[in-house]
């Protein structure tokens, strides 16, 4: 399995923190975002893929370089081309231009590079793994409001049936957040999805593409995960995290 970290975000909202820096490298609980995310992972995946954009990537590199003289874990920083926020690929994109750039041929674990869990992501892997489709995680939001924001999956069993990316009409409770692990198989059929229309800006769209071609399968999310959307929430997090429970 390879995972590709998607960080070519440009995190306007936290500007000026991030006018000159990645968000996905901001120190929370005593090192960057990245490090608890790859810490996490480094047994379950032979390469992490960074796609970035061509602003952050010396900064992505000069992370890698470090990282890996302190823990060998085959990292590989992807730059798209982008240099504003208004001329961005779109997550989507970048996972198909990352896949172009290193052909991992090989499943795919998908995540976010700027969020925060108190939970190991390797039960994700392990059920997935035991699935043997793709796979996303979901966890119950009551909150109207939050809902209309958020990518919500309809739910049979253990099976994505729908998925909605920020719903003016909610179909259920069930958020899922920016982690999705892919096969091989489905995988190479992003192409198949860019060309029939799906959409390219959100990670989730793929998703709501997928499903109505691939079976997938949910988890439940055994935890908290904490997005770093503003500045105050950076701040509140920064302050208080404590590392993974596993």
């Amino acid at each position: 399995m390879k995972c590709i970290i998607l960080a070519a975000g440009y995190a306007t909202r936290m500007y000026p923190l991030t006018e000159n820096f990645p968000k996905p490298l901001l120190p929370v609980g005593g090192k960057p975002i990245l490090d608890w995310l790859v810490d996490d992972l480094a047994s379950v995946t032979e390469q992490f893929i960074v796609v970035t954009n061509h602003k952050y990537a010396e900064h992505f590199r000069q992370w890698a370089e470090e990282k890996n003289r302190q823990h060998p874990c085959s990292i590989t920083v992807i730059d798209d081309g982008t240099s504003t926020n208004e001329t961005r690929l779109g997550a989507v994109r970048d996972i198909q231009y990352a896949i172009e750039q290193t052909r991992p041929n090989d499943d795919l674990l998908v995540i976010a590079g700027d969020n925060v869990l108190d939970f190991s992501l390797t039960a994700f892997v392990t059920y997935a793994r035991q699935k043997q489709t793709s796979c996303t995680m979901r966890y119950e939001e009551t909150d109207e409001t939050k809902l209309r924001r958020a990518g919500i999956s309809e739910i049979e069993g253990e099976r994505l049936i729908s998925f909605e990316e920020k719903p003016q009409t909610p179909k259920s409770h069930w958020c899922t957040p920016p982690f999705y692990y892919y096969t091989a198989n489905d995988a190479n059929k992003i192409p198949e999805a860019i060309r029939d229309g799906c959409a390219t800006d959100a990670p989730g769209s793929l998703v709501a593409w997928m499903c109505r071609h691939t079976p997938i399968h949910s988890m439940v999310m055994p935890g908290k995960r904490y997005d770093i959307g503003n500045l105050e929430t950076y701040e509140t997090i920064k302050n208080s995290y404590h590392g993974l429970q596993r």
